[in-house]
């Protein structure tokens, strides 16, 4: 990384770099990444087979996609910062011996209700597993240029999950029960159970203070209803259920925040904020969060309804862009030695708002080769903002603050998805009803464009004096 932003001081790079051992800790950490991210996207595809044979309703069906994201989302804070209490390879483990248990509860489900408890218990479990295996990363990567790379590798599990997700999910589906889906993320996590131990570090911090238990009640009393009242408005609509739901998740949420400001030992330290790098990285990875997340569904549903691709072809029209990403998030720490991080980071933005034009302008009748082409040079953006951009989240607290730092920015990201969804989406499904898909992305597209063209210059600027 460059000068222009710093964490905490660092031990010379000569005496820190990290070897073979660290490396395959690494991959030790990636793999159940990767694993967890497609069995996100194999579910998708499973949910017909699923609601078939077990007779699951409407409303069940919803419980089976979304119980897994609302606990993931409720708990991520909560379990960043008991990681720095107990020691962040122990949560992990802890983590991996219930997500391997619960898929396999949820590969043999009797009932939709059975399955919708395995996913809840996927859920908590899978809340371990982002912040445990980016702070421990930050544990083994010293060297401030290793562990920028090792954070793009880590980013780049999720789009390769994303990549082949529905291609091993059709395989699966295909030969063998719905079931079998669930068991992906199985030997992965015996792995991590078996090896884990024995080449990843401990890491615990010693000044922290005892787990405050009403604060994780009302972080949990916050978030939950406030993604519950999200991702209702944005699938049906401004009504009172979800509006009220929002309403108090919002109230719940500025009296968890006074709560924590009088805490000496805080569940979440507001204190971080105070670092320029933080707080501005953190708000350009939500709103890349909300506007990306929302222009890839929409580019999906443009392919498959406005150019009638099969669910197969729209995902191949899309696995240009998955694979740009992954480049680029492998590719941006190697730049990030050349270049100063924020030229860097808002070039990618200014790449990705280019790619959003194209997706703004392209022409329905010429065919899915423009979305396609736009939705790729959004994705080579994507690589400087979320890899840098969560290695400075990282690295700009001290080291004993890393697994709340990282589960500070998973939850934004969580949240920023579904923000997305819930206004621009709803916006662009508005349009959609009234002139057609190609008209929704559209506006979902340019309003993207806008935006980042905006970020560009907040980065540029803020990064550059942080």
């Amino acid at each position: 990384m460059t000068a222009t932003i710093s964490g905490p001081a660092e031990a010379p790079a000569e005496a820190v770099r990290a070897g073979r051992r660290e490396w395959i800790g690494l991959a030790v950490l990636a793999l159940p990444t990767l694993l967890v991210s497609l069995d996100v996207f194999v579910l998708v595809l499973a949910l017909p087979k699923i609601a078939a044979g077990l007779h699951a309703d409407g409303t069940q069906q919803l419980w089976i996609m979304d119980t897994y994201g609302f606990m993931v989302a409720g708990l991520m804070v909560t379990m960043g910062t008991l990681g720095d209490r107990i020691g962040r390879r122990k949560l992990l483990l802890i983590g991996a011996a219930a997500f391997g248990l619960a898929s396999v509860g949820a590969a043999f489900a009797p009932s939709a209700g059975m399955l919708i408890a395995a996913r809840a218990v996927l859920g908590i479990s899978g809340a371990t597993l982002a912040p445990s295996t980016l702070s421990l990363i930050g544990t083994l990567f010293k060297n401030p240029q290793q562990r920028a790379q090792a954070i793009g590798i880590w980013a780049g599990c999720f789009t390769v999950g994303a990549i082949i997700g529905p291609m091993v999910g059709g395989l699966l589906l295909e030969h063998f029960w719905w079931g079998s889906v669930f068991l992906l993320g199985v030997p992965a996590m015996v792995l991590l159970l078996v090896i884990g131990p024995k080449l990843l570090p401990e890491y615990r911090d010693e000044q922290a203070g005892r787990l405050d238990l009403p604060s994780v009640a009302l972080s949990l009393a916050a978030i939950l209803p406030a993604v519950y009242g999200i991702k209702e408005i944005a699938r049906d609509g401004l009504h009172v259920v979800p509006a009220t739901a929002l309403v108090i998740g919002l109230a719940v949420g500025y009296v968890f925040y006074n709560r924590q400001r009088s805490l000496k030992d805080p569940l979440v330290d507001f204190s971080l904020f105070a670092a320029k790098a933080f707080r501005t990285t953190l708000g350009g990875m939500l709103l890349f969060s909300m506007l990306g997340g929302t222009t890839m569904l929409f580019t999906a549903q443009f392919l498959q309804l406005a150019q009638h691709l099969s669910p197969v072809g729209a995902a191949l029209g899309l696995l240009p862009g998955m694979a740009g990403s992954t480049v680029s998030f492998l590719a941006a720490p190697h730049l990030a030695r050349r270049v100063k991080t924020n030229v860097l980071i808002a070039g990618g933005v200014a790449l990705a708002a280019a790619g959003m034009v194209v997706l703004a302008v392209a022409d329905p009748a010429a065919g899915p080769v423009w979305p396609a082409l736009g939705f790729a040079v959004t994705s080579l953006g994507v690589g400087p903002m979320v890899a840098l951009g969560t290695d400075l989240v990282v690295g700009s607290v001290p080291e004993r603050k890393a697994g709340a730092a990282a589960s500070l920015a998973q939850t934004v990201n969580e949240f920023g998805y579904a923000i997305g969804i819930a206004t621009v989406g709803t916006l662009g499904n508005a349009v959609v009803r009234a002139h057609g898909f190609a008209a929704g992305l559209h506006v979902v597209a340019a309003l993207a464009a806008v935006a980042f063209a905006t970020l560009v210059w907040f980065v540029a600027r803020n990064l550059r004096t942080a």
